[in-house]
């Protein structure tokens, strides 16, 4: 994550070249929200290579998306574009298939999944920081699409590596993993020393707060709800209950107008935005720039009108149905703009949490959490990454008393499974029995803001 990735690609493209070992164009399969970053990647390192981005409603299609194709270096689109344009992109032969954030064919039953793995091409090459997010058919997937068969059938990979890895801990089973999968994998550690060099240090801090009255009480009653329901009720049924109730107290830790969904102000009524603001203003104070991230696309559009009004500064905010052309000029202008630029970027996790160079950042604000280390590790990493040449600080909220403390507190333990096979799961949280729940959920005296 951030260790240069889209250079390496570049650079191993540019070498093709060079060595005359070029009989086709390749195709890179990407999120539309790293689209333009790959153009502007490649104009920046590689002027030389012709790209064609394949996206958009003014797209070629046909004779002439061929014609123009195999004239090309590289060709540019989207998972989503690939999919519905499966037999036109079938028409080229290509050099490599390229898949950047790979981990977006996660899921082997999935359409998506199924049509790129159709894709023919003399090579497979899958990019990603997050290869496994939360189980380990997620891993038999990409290298499924690298090397077909070679991790055997997925019942066959659940039977003999998933299930002792995931369930049983078996960690004779990770590294036998490990070793096979290792062959094919080019990783890359921030903790390595030729890397450690180039990178500045990253400072991470845990932010502890307390919910104001009215939080605790909209918390309380979801906690009680949900014990209530969950008694009586098993399998997917109590699975898709706890799920909602970790939702709905993710927001009211955030804010209650997030959870009440009804207009009203924001201010004074969330410890955890009190917070952000006191340390946004002491970031601003500095000349420096921030991150925030937030998984609520809600959250993130009263938090840019809130924070402007607050703090007096341009605030941006980048979401999963910002339009590509909008999203490259915002990054741009945060990236480019200097002190005169706007200092404070949020994002939805999901849509700004990888693919991106932020590095204009040195403030990173995880405003909620995932719960899952390797997709807020990924977020972090836009500013964290080459490029960056001050030191980062990421600031992770963590409400005492409440399940985000306890759960933080049961993320660290889970981190070895994470380190064996480069992957880990939230999904643990829907099966904890209801005494566990009602230990991590309800509230303790400590939780509310005096």
């Amino acid at each position: 994550m951030g260790l240069g990735k889209t250079i390496e690609l570049i650079v191993f493209l540019l070498h093709e070249r060079v060595i005359g070992a070029f009989p086709g164009p390749s195709l890179l399969i990407c999120p539309m929200s790293v689209v333009g970053n790959w153009q502007r990647e490649v104009e920046r390192f590689a002027p030389s290579l012709k790209v064609m981005v394949h996206h958009g409603p003014d797209r070629l299609s046909e004779d002439a998306f061929a014609k123009e194709a195999k004239s090309c270096d590289l060709v540019v689109t989207t998972y989503a574009t690939a999919q519905r344009d499966e037999d036109l992109l079938s028409m080229v032969c290509w050099r490599h298939v390229v898949l950047d954030e790979a981990q977006n064919i996660k899921n082997p039953v999935a359409k998506q999944t199924k049509t790129i793995k159709r894709l023919k091409s003399e090579h497979r090459i899958a990019l990603t920081g997050t290869p496994v997010e939360n189980r380990l058919s997620e891993l038999w997937s990409i290298m499924d699409f690298l090397n077909p068969g070679y991790l055997g059938s997925a019942i066959k990979f659940h039977e003999n590596y998933a299930l002792p890895i995931e369930t049983y801990r078996d960690l004779e089973q990770a590294e036998r993993l490990r070793r096979m999968t290792q062959p094919f994998i080019l990783r890359r550690l921030k903790t390595d020393p030729a890397i450690i060099r180039d990178l500045p240090d990253k400072v991470e801090t845990k932010v502890y707060y307390n919910l104001t009255p009215e939080q605790a009480t909209l918390y309380g009653a979801v906690v009680e709800d949900m014990l209530a329901e969950i008694e009586y009720s098993d399998g997917i049924g109590r699975r898709g209950l706890v799920l909602a109730a970790l939702t709905k107290l993710k927001q009211i830790c955030n804010h209650p107008a997030l959870f009440l969904q009804d207009g009203s102000p924001l201010a004074g009524r969330s410890g955890k935005l009190t917070r952000l603001e006191e340390m946004l203003e002491e970031v601003l104070a500095e000349g420096d720039k921030a991150l925030i991230f937030t998984q609520f696309a809600g959250m993130g559009t009263m938090l840019r009108h809130h924070l402007q009004e607050k703090l007096g500064c341009e605030v941006l905010f980048l979401h999963g149905r910002t339009p590509k052309k909008q999203r490259d000029a915002m990054i741009q202008r945060f990236q480019s703009d200097g002190l005169n630029g706007p200092p404070l970027f949020i994002l939805s996790l999901k849509a700004g949490g990888f693919g991106l160079n932020l590095t204009a950042a040195n403030y990173v604000f995880h405003f909620d959490r995932w719960w899952n280390p390797a997709v807020e590790n990924q977020a972090t990493d836009r500013a964290f990454r080459i490029g960056q040449n001050k030191n980062v600080f990421v600031n992770k909220f963590v409400c005492m008393g409440t399940l985000e403390e306890r759960i933080d507190k049961m993320i660290e333990d889970k981190k070895e499974l994470a380190e064996s096979v480069i992957g880990t799961g939230e999904a643990w949280l829907t099966e904890l029995s209801t005494e566990d729940l009602r230990d991590v959920l309800t509230l303790s005296s400590e939780s509310i803001r005096k």
